[in-house]
């Protein structure tokens, strides 16, 4: 029988690049961000999907993980955009996805 470990995963905010990259290289096992138009901590937040690639393929590098949030207060306009984004979430994994 296999025995079952329970890993405990530290998660860190990442409002940008540089902050993803200050949490792996102090010891996150993962980071969460999300881009502006679907943030409550928009003010703070300086992705886009360009860059969700990139932090993606680099937390990918190292065997770490990169969460995408959504989490806003919903709106229409947010509820019609929001298949898209997702779709285009979906692209960003499958070229970088799997890799940790």
């Amino acid at each position: 029988m296999k025995k079952k470990t329970n890993k405990i995963e530290l998660l860190a905010p990442a409002g940008n690049i540089t902050k993803m990259r200050t949490a792996f290289l102090f010891g996150a096992d993962a980071v969460y961000a999300g881009i502006p138009d679907f943030s409550l901590r928009v003010r703070i937040n300086d992705f886009s999907l360009d860059t969700i690639a990139e932090g993606t393929e680099y937390a990918h590098s190292l065997g770490k993980k990169m969460y995408i949030t959504v989490n806003i207060f919903a709106h229409n306009e947010h509820v019609d955009r929001l298949p898209e984004y997702i779709k285009k979430l979906k692209k960003i994994d499958k070229l970088y996805g799997n890799s940790y």
